[in-house]
């Protein structure tokens, strides 16, 4: 079983795998009480005001406790951002972590309206919505219920998160992370290529950052 499990691991690209493994420690570590959540959360001023530094880093790390919630937003990130990167970002490490990058700013940067103390499945949604509109005919079956095409995910996740948690609040965060994931693509799927013409910030890494993941 072990051999079985590391396999499965290492066949998952860097990034997704790098964020799975940190939320994963992450909630176990809140599970086994080496830390709490009231040190995790993100707020403006006790991240910037009060020097906590750290909070707009965890607050994308932790997906709640251990709950039939927290493996609904697991497995579906986990799934969809394994598949973004395999495809769309495939040996392009630096690209697929400066999408995800922008979005994390862009969050952090809406949360304080929405008064979102966690955007670890706002950003998750992020790699969803983006993936559903590069892949707009893929057929997707729900739970074995019913078939949807891909540009209908993010709305039938969010709709299922709403009823799993009974309080449309619980989705705001789906939700936002569904308008930061469109903007992302309009970006760089429609602003670049079709504005544009060509490579901007949005639709590429930094070259400092390629060099940093060794792809140039």
């Amino acid at each position: 079983m072990p051999v079985g499990i590391e396999a499965w691991v290492t066949q998952i690209p860097p990034i997704t795998r790098g964020w799975l493994a940190l939320a994963v420690l992450t909630s176990l570590a809140v599970q086994c009480q080496l830390v709490t959540t009231l040190q995790l959360y993100y707020s403006f001023k006790s991240a910037f005001k009060n020097a906590q530094l750290w909070r707009p880093v965890t607050t994308f790390f932790y997906f709640g406790p251990i709950s039939l919630d927290y493996v609904f937003h697991l497995f579906f990130f986990m799934r969809y951002s394994r598949m973004l990167e395999e495809s769309s970002f495939a040996n392009r490490k630096a690209d697929y972590f400066w999408l995800l990058f922008l979005s994390a700013i862009m969050l952090l940067m809406l949360a304080p309206l929405f008064n979102l103390p966690f955007l670890s499945s706002s950003l998750a949604f992020v790699p969803i919505y983006v993936w559903s509109r590069r892949h707009p005919s893929t057929p997707i079956s729900l739970f074995g219920l019913f078939t949807i095409t891909a540009p209908y995910l993010p709305v039938a996740l969010v709709a299922f998160s709403w009823v799993l948690n009974g309080t449309w609040k619980a989705a705001a965060g789906d939700l936002l992370g569904c308008a930061v994931g469109h903007v992302g693509w309009f970006m760089r799927d429609v602003w670049t290529r079709e504005m544009v013409g060509g490579k901007t910030i949005f639709s590429e890494a930094p070259v400092r950052l390629k060099r940093l993941f060794g792809e140039q």
